[in-house]
Formats: structure tokens, sequence, C-alpha cells
């Protein structure tokens, strides 16, 4: 069966998936609705360009989600992070399935409103993190959860980007629309990919921050402590030379796993396996959707990410202060 999918927000993110997921041949890109004209314009041709039909085009989000009643099965939606909450409850209360860009929502609040809007509508709800989705992300938590590994003990993640550069000027430093700078953005991969599998609830955190002469943190160090007594350690930089790399590691009792925030790698007892992530997510959501997995990248973790993302927040404005999630 083809799946047909809208698209709210047609940036740059959106373009990219497009390239691949138009190609698909139980895919159809039937609608998006983009601000920019230009960006609009460049998706459908992105789309067109990869042999598919020209999508509709709105310039609204409620707009198409109103015209596309019957002729649309889900939405993709890729807006900038702090429209994020809006979009999916609209998205699931016209009656759609949803695939939403990392990271979920902004708040705490945000998140407890989007579970409760599955939990009554029905929808199928998957979060977009390529970590969330990584094959190798599913085959480790499912393992730790057998005991393979014995106890979690202490997770060391770090992320590093020349991301001050990369993104200068752009919507991901503007406070107003971004939620947060480098920890929330690229950070964010790794915050999550921490959250599955460490697979308990955070209960202390303590961070600093540094913005570095920008509006948004650059650097974030923190220290976290889990309910199941493992202790946690991030460290995110946003400034340095081009590229973008990442490294997490789970100490457990009987076995240490390094693993990358987007799940594209993973080395266990010295041994290195790679994965595949690029269009992994419209092919987990879609496997998802028709039952044939269970949902790797739940509404339930982007909670437990949000709750740590706001205690973060709280902890480095008090600079350092501990807080309790």
């Amino acid at each position: 069966m083809v799946l047909r999918l809208g698209v709210i927000g047609a940036g740059l993110k959106a373009a990219d998936y497009a390239q691949g997921w138009a190609k698909m041949s139980d895919v159809e890109i039937v609608a998006a609705a983009e601000v920019s004209p230009a960006s609009l314009a460049r998706f459908c041709g992105v789309c067109e360009a990869a042999g598919a039909a020209r999508p509709r085009e709105f310039s609204s989000a409620d707009d198409m989600l109103a015209a596309m009643q019957g002729q649309m099965d889900a939405v993709y939606v890729s807006t900038p992070h702090v429209f994020h909450g809006a979009n999916a409850l609209s998205v699931v209360e016209a009656g759609y399935d949803l695939l939403l860009e990392k990271p979920m929502v902004t708040t705490q609040d945000e998140a407890l409103a989007l579970v409760e809007a599955e939990k009554r509508t029905g929808r199928t709800i998957v979060i977009a993190f390529q970590g969330g989705l990584s094959p190798l992300v599913h085959d480790t938590r499912d393992r730790a959860r057998r005991g393979e590994f014995g106890e979690l003990v202490s997770v060391s993640a770090s992320i590093w980007e020349g991301w001050s550069d990369s993104y200068a000027g752009q919507w991901k430093q503007d406070p107003a629309i971004s939620g947060g700078g480098f920890m929330f953005d690229t950070g964010a991969h790794m915050m999550n990919t921490v959250c599955v599998l460490a697979d308990a609830e955070f209960e202390r955190v303590s961070a600093y921050a540094n913005n570095r002469g920008l509006r948004v943190d650059l650097a974030t160090a923190v220290a976290a402590r889990l309910s199941n007594g493992a202790l946690v350690t991030f460290n995110a930089a946003g400034e340095g030379p081009p590229g973008c790399a990442s490294a997490i590691t789970f100490f457990y009792s009987k076995a240490i796993v390094r693993i990358d925030a987007w799940g594209k790698w993973r080395e266990i007892a010295g041994v290195r396996e790679e994965g595949e992530v690029r269009d992994t997510p419209i092919q987990t959501f879609m496997a998802v959707r028709d039952g044939r997995l269970a949902n790797p990248s739940t509404v339930a973790n982007g909670l437990r990410f949000a709750k740590l993302w706001d205690a973060i927040k709280f902890s480095a404005a008090r600079d350092g202060d501990g807080v309790s999630v």
C-alpha cells in the first residue's frame, strides 16, 4: 500500500529527505505546506527531479490539513523547533498519523499535551530521531534489556560540530524559534539516544552552559543520575573545525558498548558495525503504522527527553545548581 504523505515545513531537512523518499515506490508526497515560497518551490522541485508528481502547495499548514482530508494518510513535520508542539497537535487532531522531526517539542508541558493527544486519538506518532530509529540502537536496547551486558554503571556522551559557523545567521541560532542552541539542536541526537538506551528516568541534573558570544548555548556540560543509579555525563561543543561527530560509551558490568548519536555505528568488544540511517525515518514510520514493528521512537521517550531538557535549562540558568527532574 502506498503511503500518501503530506509535509509541514519544507526547508532544507525536508528537501534532503525528499530526494530519497520521492523515489520510493510505496511513498507518494501529495502535499507540502511552507511559509517561504522559495523553500516550497525548492522542495517541490526536488520531488519532480526524483521523478515524482509535484505535490499540492500550501502556504498554511491548517489549510493543507483541511484541504487534503481523504487524500492524505500521514504528515511529516519539519518546522523550526518551537513550532513542533502546535504543529504536532494540529496534525493529530485532524486525524492524521505523524512523523515528527526532532526534537519532539521544546518543553515538558508540550510533551505532556502530545502524550495526552496520542492516547485520546489513537494516532501513530513517531519521532524522527535517526538514533531512535536506528536498527543498531534497537538491537542494543533489546540486548541490554535481556541482560546480555549486565547492569548499567555509567554513560559518557560527547558531541561536537563546527555549528557556530555552519548556522551563523540562521534560525537555529535565534532563541525565539530554536528553543535552544547547539545542545538542543545537534546535541538533541546525543541526549535522545542516551534516553533510549539508558532505559530509565533522569532523577538529578547539574548543568553548565556557555554561549560564547551567541544568543544561544554553544558549549554545555551536564552531570546526571538516573533512577537505576547509573551516572551520566554529557559534553557538547558547537565551536570547532568543520565537521560533526559523536561518541557515547555505555559502561555495563559485563560489557562496554560504544555507539554514535545517530546509530550509524556501534562497537562491542572491539567489533565495529555500520548502519544506514538516511531513509530509515520514513521506512520505520511505515513499519510502525502497518504493525510490523513496535514503535522505537515514542512520545513517551520524547517526554523523558523534554523533562531532561527542562532540567538542563533550569540548572544552567542557575550556574550548575543541582535540580530534581
